[in-house]
């Protein structure tokens, strides 16, 4: 499988990219969040990259892998994640761009994205950051892993998914803590709360989320993708909707295939 890496100079497909790193495989894109001078903070036009990406992966459902800035072991220097919005332009927006959603949109965009996105997070993922990772279907984390909502006390509030992700992820108690109170969760806590799926070494945080995508990789596509959609379909719709979704699959040459090449093993 041959790994193509697009730079600001050739970018995705014709387009360039400044603020992102993007590495892309037969059944995933890998994606970097690249403005380490600014320890990766989210702004405008990370975020319109961000669209191209999401616009590309709704063309060609892909998995997708978000991560940051790697560590160096040899200088000492600590990898990071995000650490939030870009509080310079943050600073100058006013009503209106808050009633755009300008990050809301994005991160939402990407949790509806069709196949499974993984958050691999080190160091720093504060404010947008952290709600960028709540937004993805998996995260994995590294003991330097430093994860919360500080916009309180910037005299804002975390609005671009965190009030309601995180109380489902972690539960309203926790969710509290983290919102109103500004506590900010290390690697070992998020782990233990359910926010991360995984702790590990920083070394092999790229590793331990590609060997994930191979596991994704390995199901069925179309019925991950389904079973992602149903998943978080209204409450409401629920159990029409996974019959209907059932009726699809039970049509699809891959699970005839699937279920003979399970039958067939079987017989060994």
């Amino acid at each position: 499988m041959t790994d193509v890496m697009y730079d600001a100079g050739t970018g995705l497909g014709a387009t360039g990219f400044a603020t992102l790193q993007v590495e892309e495989r037969e059944d995933r894109l890998a994606v970097r969040l690249h403005r380490p001078e600014v320890r990766n903070a989210i702004d405008q036009a990370m975020v319109d990259e961000l669209h191209l990406v999401s616009a590309y992966l709704e063309r060609t459902p892909k998995i997708l892998i978000l991560s940051g800035t790697s560590g160096n072991p040899d200088t000492g220097a600590k990898g990071i994640f995000a650490s939030g919005a870009d509080i310079a332009q943050l600073r100058e927006r006013r009503r209106d761009d808050a009633l755009a959603g300008i990050n809301s949109g994005i991160f939402d965009r990407i949790a509806k994205l069709p196949m499974p996105v993984i958050a691999a997070l080190d160091g720093y993922a504060l404010g947008g950051g952290a709600e960028l990772a709540y937004a993805a279907d998996f995260r994995i984390g590294t003991p330097d892993l430093r994860m919360g909502n500080p916009e309180t006390n910037l005299g804002i509030l975390a609005a671009a998914g965190a009030t309601w992700r995180l109380k489902e992820l972690v539960g309203e108690p926790v969710a509290k803590q983290i919102l109103l109170a500004g506590k900010v969760l290390t690697g070992q806590d998020c782990l233990a709360v359910g926010l991360i799926t995984e702790l590990v070494d920083p070394a092999a945080l790229m590793d331990s989320a590609h060997a994930l995508a191979d596991t994704i990789a390995a199901q069925d596509p179309l019925a991950v993708r389904i079973t992602k959609s149903v998943f978080h379909a209204p409450r409401d719709v629920h159990p029409v909707i996974d019959t209907l979704a059932q009726g699809m699959l039970f049509e699809s040459q891959a699970k005839f295939d699937r279920m003979q090449a399970f039958l067939d093993r079987k017989k060994k």
